[in-house]
């Protein structure tokens, strides 16, 4: 499909718009850079042999200095966009950041000021704008943020390590599930507290596939930091919201303390991802123990994808029964049976 697409008219409006440089190669070789920022020299020349090691459609590389790239893999060829970064820099950094990059001295300040002059955008925003362009390059694959940030072996080890005997492993029947940055916007914030106290896992998982990519505040100097800072907030709103669900308090907040322990032991933004990810599924299953015991069935499952699909309409055990195939009488015996709570309740 990439064959009948005029790169050229899309590399070049993909920087006009992000106001970041963008490159097109075909193996080693770069076929075009286009930058509506003057640069004396490109910044990501001293990474070009390492981006070969990412993998996948969509991607991108932590440079030095909290810089990243963002990377299109397609028919052979890669694109990449950046460099970019959240939280401002000094402009003694910078100048180090010229000397890795080998700028002649007589540059330096060109190349510092070209680089004040880049546009800043959040990782996630940058990730979640690649998967717009892969699925122009990449026959119409749809990627959403959590298939690019959320890696299944981290979170399976994440399971294993925090409180194993408890934490429900709800991410083994996902593939690719992948958390946006929890704490972005109002909405987001208080859909996340409300689905948390009402242990809505589900709701939860299919919210954070679709939650958008929005810029955070700036609360920190390094992209690492910011990202545990924004844990640790998360972990400090989340634990309440538990505790209003139900949980325990000294259980909610000794949790809380063990997810930021691990957080700051960290040393990468994808673990700490992961980590955030976890840590709001973790309380979501706690709570949903709490109300609905340690083994969901099958049969509170489908009631509870009942109820989210038809919030908007009146409803009834004799519709409910009717979509599920199953009797009236039957069906909320059986309810009452599992969970202790009335169905038409």
């Amino acid at each position: 499909m990439s064959s009948s697409i005029n790169l050229s008219y899309l590399c070049k409006n993909i920087a006009n718009l992000t106001g970041m440089p963008v490159r097109l190669y075909e193996g080693k070789v770069r076929l075009s850079y286009d930058s509506i920022v003057s640069l004396p020299k490109d910044p990501f020349v001293p990474y070009e042999s390492s981006v070969a090691d990412v993998n996948g459609h969509v991607g991108y590389y932590g440079a030095s200095h909290d810089y990243y790239y963002g990377i299109v893999n397609f028919d052979g060829k890669r694109l990449v966009i950046g460099p970019s970064r959240q939280a401002p820099i000094s402009e003694q950094e910078l100048k180090e950041f010229a000397f890795e990059c080998d700028v002649p001295h007589v540059e330096v300040e060109d190349f510092v000021r070209g680089m004040k002059s880049l546009n800043p955008m959040t990782l996630m925003s940058m990730l979640q704008m690649l998967c717009i362009v892969n699925h122009v390059l990449n026959n119409g694959e749809t990627l959403s943020l959590t298939d690019v940030t959320i890696m299944e072996y981290e979170q399976n080890r994440l399971i294993e390590s925090i409180g194993a005997e408890d934490a429900r492993r709800t991410i083994e029947t996902a593939e690719g599930e992948n958390l946006p940055y929890p704490h972005n916007t109002s909405d987001v914030e208080t859909y996340m507290l409300q689905a948390v106290s009402k242990g809505d896992v589900a709701g939860l998982k299919s919210f954070f596939e679709q939650a958008p990519a929005v810029r955070a505040g700036v609360i920190a100097q390094s992209g690492l930091r910011q990202t545990k800072n924004l844990l640790i907030v998360t972990a400090t709103l989340v634990s309440r919201a538990a505790i209003r669900g139900g949980m325990d308090a000294e259980s909610a907040l000794s949790l809380s303390d063990e997810y930021v322990r691990k957080c700051e032991l960290a040393d990468d933004v994808d673990a700490v991802t992961n980590l955030n990810y976890r840590l709001v599924l973790d309380y979501a299953e706690r709570v949903e123990r709490l109300h609905y015991g340690d083994t969901s069935s099958r049969l509170v499952g489908e009631v509870n994808k009942y109820l989210r699909r038809h919030l908007s309409e009146p409803i009834t055990v004799g519709k409910m029964a009717k979509s599920l195939c199953r009797g009236r009488s039957r069906l909320s015996t059986d309810f009452k049976k599992e969970t202790g709570e009335n169905l038409s309740e």
